[in-house]
């Protein structure tokens, strides 16, 4: 049985929206296939792991060194993007595009929220919004219709100075995948097109800093997916990350490793070792070791290899391995100078993880609070400075921050959307705009953008 690292309460059932929400949206699926609604063109150790969690970085790791046989290419199970292991290596190709800017937070300025605006959000002083793209209509300025369900996203700086929002689509039935929205430098609207199709349940991901999108499949028999932002290159499963319910991942751009969480009651969190670094330095996702955290009473954690990570036998990644931590609903993840942040929606927190120190600490605790400013903890994303943004699923619909003090600071709260969440927030890369989706708005979804003082350049 697993362990847990916290307290009792967190033995509950653990029943989420989203949950029920995939057994109605197998006839909507199959209602919209039938209709043709969709108008979408839509980050080694060995067999005990390792038991430090702290790896010092070392130099890379020489490429196309062999991985475990888990790791091996397989046929896709779903009909999506083709499987990449060793035997048939994979790789997207560098891009020389600009540094973002050097930036200091504004976020812990920001003052209350003030009434709704034509949008129906409420923002503080100094903020305004506007829509980017609705789910089933054309994005304007574009031919091409915006996906159902806007999930997980991030940003990307594009050659000419402009930057691109990627954004998952968590419909089942290969009817999933990832749309992208492409600004100019002026933030015109210049492009939108999909980078993934054919896929199911893309609910999180992560982006790579070699500007790739790992965008993560929500079932029992879910892959991560990397795709091109730019839309250049077909998409290629990663089969080493794993087989089971993926959420969101992380990339420790020092040590080459890959963190990922897993939405179950009793689900893990994982992190990639890689057989291999690419030429650059980065994580080689053909081959490696996936591995459990095993979380004791004081916080340290220690990880253990997984025998069976391609889940073919009967048991799931998240049973393999008896001694490890079971968390109640993993959620976003992201990490930021030296720290992994990651949610559990099943009981309201936050989590820091010190790679370096090897420990797990809580950051935000809501189930504890007599009144939580946060509610349905979800994805996240950290700005440059280190304010930890949450999203909620349900609760207030709200994006909240928390700030490195521990305050929590409402940024923007949608109105009149019930039975939604808030879904992919990520900043443009002047900080200045923030993109994110409710995700069940009553036309499917819609994706926002604010602008405003989030952030002033140094």
């Amino acid at each position: 049985m697993s362990s847990s690292p916290s307290d009792p309460r967190d033995a509950r059932p653990f029943v989420t929206r989203r949950s029920v929400l995939r057994g109605g949206l197998a006839g909507l699926a199959a209602a919209m296939a039938s209709r043709s609604w969709l108008g979408c063109d839509d980050s080694s150790s060995g067999p005990g792991g390792s038991t430090d969690g702290g790896d010092a970085a070392g130099p890379p790791l020489d490429v196309g060194v062999g991985g475990d046989a888990g790791a091996d290419a397989t046929s896709p199970p779903d009909g999506g993007p083709p499987d990449a292991g060793p035997a048939e290596r994979t790789y997207f190709p560098a891009r020389t595009l600009p540094a973002r800017p050097a930036l200091r937070s504004r976020i812990a300025d920001i003052g209350p929220l003030g009434d709704p605006d034509e949008n129906g959000l409420r923002l503080p002083a100094g903020f305004r919004s506007r829509v980017i793209a609705r789910s089933m209509q054309v994005v304007p300025g574009t031919s091409h219709a915006w996906h159902i369900l806007p999930d997980g996203g991030a940003t990307y700086i594009t050659e000419d100075g402009g930057w691109i929002y990627v954004s998952n689509s968590e419909m089942v039935l290969n009817m999933g995948g990832v749309g992208a929205v492409r600004f100019d430098s002026s933030a015109n609207v210049v492009a939108a097109y999909a980078i993934l199709e054919g896929t199911n349940a893309n609910c999180a991901g992560g982006p790579t800093p070699w500007h790739t999108w790992l965008s993560c499949e929500e079932t029992g028999i879910g892959r991560v997916h990397e795709c091109d932002p730019w839309g250049e290159h077909e998409a290629v499963a990663r089969p080493a990350l794993g087989v089971f319910k993926h959420e969101a991942a992380a990339i420790d751009p020092v040590r080459a490793h890959v963190y990922m969480t897993e939405d179950e009651g009793d689900g893990c969190f994982y992190r990639f070792v890689p057989s291999a670094r690419t030429p650059d330095g980065h994580p080689d996702l053909h081959a490696g070791a996936l591995e459990v955290a095993v979380v004791d009473a004081t916080g340290a954690v220690t990880w253990r290899a997984l025998p069976d990570p391609q889940s073919t036998g009967d048991a799931p990644t998240r049973d393999q391995v008896p001694e490890s931590t079971a968390f109640d609903g993993g959620e976003g993840i992201w990490y930021h100078d030296g720290v992994v942040y990651f949610s559990t929606k099943g009981d309201n927190r936050v989590w820091r993880y010190d790679v370096e120190e090897a420990r797990l600490t809580i950051l935000y605790d809501g189930d504890a609070m007599a009144d939580p400013p946060l509610r349905g903890v979800d994805n996240l994303t950290v700005s440059c400075c280190g304010d930890v943004l949450v999203a909620e699923d349900g609760g207030s619909m709200q994006v909240v921050a928390i700030l490195p003090g521990g305050e929590a600071r409402p940024l923007v709260q949608v109105i009149g959307h019930e039975g939604s969440e808030i879904t992919g927030p990520a900043f443009d890369p002047s900080g200045t705009r923030l993109y994110f989706s409710s995700q069940r708005s009553s036309d499917g979804g819609t994706t926002f953008e604010i602008e405003g003082p989030f952030h002033e350049p140094i």
